[in-house]
């Protein structure tokens, strides 16, 4: 991957020199590939959509970012087949790829975004890349959070596993049983092995559930991350509890070139 690490004359900005550690969502925040999980969603949420007569498609961005980003494959298709008022059965987690049951929709999505993985490189966004590096140079423990029971695989991948001190995906999550955002005990369990407190430690998040998560878990700071062109995002993600929003984790350090 490409020289990101900072610069000798970046450090952090003001918002960070006051945590003590810092927890980062993985998809749409460390790594590029939140497009390729939205794309992979549309195709299976309108194959079930088209199944059941509805009249209406899933949006890559709005329906994305409100229902599924973030959260558990099995909580992110329910909640949107049940915003578009389907009533499936939850099904077994033997479902083949379908439309029959929520558990179908999702193994759909599942083996999509494999097919993804399979033929595309995972890229890491280079802005917190740099922000990890200047973290490190700090000495403020890092960690990462996800659903996703790829996100260590894929962190490692694109190069940035190193630069984490832990991370808590989702085979750590279904080990210990932690459920989903926007419950914060994906980022309880970050913080508690940085071994630092909530209350001191920093959550940086793209996903409005997310954001709740950090916000219900009583951490000090939560950031919120969109990077849609238009801005869009901004209003929800401060909704959900951010008490600031950036367009890229870059811009949480100072020193940055123009």
């Amino acid at each position: 991957m490409p020289d990101t690490s900072a610069t000798a004359d970046q450090s952090l900005a003001s918002c960070l020199r006051s945590v003590r550690a810092v927890v980062l969502d993985t998809d749409g925040v460390i790594i590029e590939t939140a497009g390729a999980h939205a794309k992979a969603w549309k195709s299976a949420f309108d194959a079930c959509l088209a199944a059941a007569g509805a009249d209406r498609t899933f949006d890559q961005e709005d329906d994305y970012r409100r229902y599924v980003d973030g959260r558990s494959r099995q909580d992110g298709a329910a909640a949107f087949l049940a915003a578009c008022g389907l009533s499936l059965p939850l099904g077994g987690p033997d479902d083949g790829p379908g439309t029959g049951t929520v558990l179908a929709v999702a193994a759909r999505k599942e083996q999509l975004f494999n097919a993804w993985l399979h033929n595309h490189p995972v890229p890491a966004w280079p802005g917190t890349v740099r922000l990890l590096h200047t973290l490190r140079r700090a000495h403020v423990p890092r960690a990462a959070v996800s659903a996703s029971r790829h996100a260590t695989d894929l962190l490692s991948s694109a190069g940035v596993l190193d630069l984490l001190l832990t991370v808590v995906d989702g085979n750590e999550a279904r080990r210990l049983g932690l459920p989903g955002k926007p419950d914060p005990a994906l980022f309880l369990e970050a913080a508690r092995r940085l071994g630092v407190p909530e209350c001191d430690s920093a959550v940086i998040e793209d996903a409005p559930a997310g954001v709740e998560a950090g916000r219900r878990g009583g951490f000090g700071l939560v950031i919120g991350v969109d990077r849609s062109p238009d801005r869009t995002g901004v209003a929800l993600l401060r909704r959900s509890g951010a008490d600031l929003v950036v367009t890229d984790p870059g811009e949480l350090l100072t020193g940055e070139e123009e």
